[in-house]
């Protein structure tokens, strides 16, 4: 029978990327509405809302189905990879070894890391620019630092301080984004063209869906983080659809928000915008959304940690990862994101919109891999043991197959890209629609299911030998 701990908020995790195991799982299924609901709504999500109609240049209508499709299209992958933390009980990352080998993985958890850093260094932009607007003596560069101290914090203590926090942020952040629109609606009203402004186009709905479905699907690479501690009889089903409506409930209603401003505003500055149409309680609903940041950054902040410490790990096998390092490299990994953070303050929408397209070329390969792997191939079935060894167990050091699927995922989308940096001739000829993530899920996905699914085979015949081993020795998966 499952041991269902309860344990104060405030207490010190020791785990980081180790094995979570059965006697100290604890948790419900609803924990991960809260987490994920309480995490979005925070002014990142509102900016990102925005972006249709500042950016894409979408009217009202347009906007609005175009942010739910993406959000509902990218949380069904979000949610899927959540649903996997109760069942292996590791971080994501590590667990993408069963995928990538011990090796291969670093490709792609090097990547997760650079995520982790601009997410992170972009909240920090963000929180700090809201400080400085609710109260002028607190320059943008003191405020950052003072939104970063607090994501380090929450990092130290970890998964049950930043449960509690996200469970309390759900309620009081939902509460004021109500209040939000009550104002923003009712009291200080919308322009007579409101409904009038921008145009509709193609590039500016795909664009849009994009950005929307990116917003779910940068969550993959560590949604389980937040599902590990849960008891191993939570259900697949039950962290699914809590995960999945959590994430799209709390992304889509601030992200509507953002459009309301943005279409409402001249001069583009969202965060002043929605300072002024809120009007006398316009201070304290930028103050509550900035405590928002303040805990989507220590997620940010700790899921980058732990994957870090699985580079050190794969590096060094023997090594075992406690809190002490988590703290040490949360150190780290903060100066870094400062850094970009104060030097990338001044270009910000610009610097964040190209950042999180890039990022959609990245993670669309991964995602599809990981997830064919794990409900097609493997059927939820790992051995957990061979995700810490150096030669990877029964995953060896490389999985070619997995390594080239995911190459081949990010070049067959380079055609279809359309960014500032670069627009691909099939993006051109679409007039800048940017599909390039549905065409790398496409490609990937069944490439990958036939091309292992021999193999795939006689590796589970693998697997379930290594576990029958495990079992008559005494272990406990």
């Amino acid at each position: 029978m499952t041991t269902r701990k309860t344990k104060n908020a405030a207490t010190i995790e020791l785990s980081t990327i180790q094995q979570i195991s059965l006697h100290e799982r604890h948790g419900k299924a609803r924990d991960l509405f809260t987490i994920w609901f309480g995490a979005n709504i925070m002014l990142l999500t509102v900016v990102t809302g925005a972006l249709a109609v500042t950016v894409f240049g979408l009217p009202f209508f347009h906007a609005l189905v175009a942010l739910i499709a993406g959000n509902l299209i990218g949380g069904v992958f979000m949610a899927l990879h959540s649903a996997q933390g109760p069942q292996l009980g590791v971080p994501q990352m590590v667990q993408t070894r069963g995928q990538f080998g011990s090796y291969g993985s670093l490709l792609v958890v090097l990547l997760v890391v650079v995520m982790y850093l601009g997410f992170f260094a972009s909240n920090l932009v963000l929180g700090g620019q809201a400080l400085h607007g609710l109260y002028a003596p607190v320059t943008t560069n003191q405020g950052i630092l003072m939104v970063g101290v607090l994501g380090v914090v929450a990092t130290v203590f970890g998964y049950r301080l930043t449960h509690a926090y996200t469970r309390v942020m759900s309620y009081l952040s939902g509460a004021v984004l109500l209040l939000a629109y009550i104002w923003t609606l009712f009291v200080h009203g919308l322009p007579a063209d409101f409904l009038l402004k921008n145009q509709a186009t193609v590039p500016g709905v795909l664009g849009t869906i994009s950005i929307a479905a990116l917003w779910q699907l940068a969550y993959a690479p560590y949604v389980s983080d937040y599902s590990r501690y849960m008891p191993a009889d939570t259900g697949a089903r039950a962290a699914f659809w809590a995960s999945y409506w959590g994430c799209c409930l709390g992304s889509i209603l601030p992200m509507i928000l953002g459009v309301v401003i943005g279409l409402s505003v001249t001069q583009g500055d969202v965060v002043a915008g929605l300072i002024e149409m809120t009007g006398s309680i316009g201070v304290f609903v930028v103050a509550v959304f900035s405590f928002g940041i303040a805990a989507t950054n220590a997620m940010n902040l700790y899921c980058g940690t732990l994957s870090a410490l699985t580079v050190g790990q794969t590096l060094v096998p023997k090594w075992s990862p406690r809190a002490v390092s988590r703290l040490l490299m949360a150190g780290m990994l903060f100066a870094i994101s400062l850094t970009l953070a104060l030097l990338g303050q001044h270009d910000f929408m610009v610097n964040y919109t190209n950042f999180i397209l890039l990022l959609l070329y990245v993670l669309v390969p991964w995602t599809a891999i990981n997830l064919v792997d794990y409900y097609l191939v493997a059927h939820g079935t790992y051995n957990v043991a061979s995700f810490f060894r150096r030669d990877g167990g029964i995953y060896g050091y490389v999985n070619w197959t997995a390594v080239n699927c995911y190459i081949l995922g990010i070049l067959v989308q380079i055609p279809f890209m359309s960014t500032a940096l670069y627009t691909g001739p099939v993006a051109k000829a679409m007039n800048g629609a940017d599909i390039s993530w549905l065409v790398g899920l496409t490609v990937v996905s069944p490439i990958y299911y036939f091309a292992y699914r021999r193999s795939g085979h006689q590796r589970q015949l693998a697997c379930a030998a290594a576990n029958a081993s495990l079992v008559n020795q005494g272990g406990v998966r």
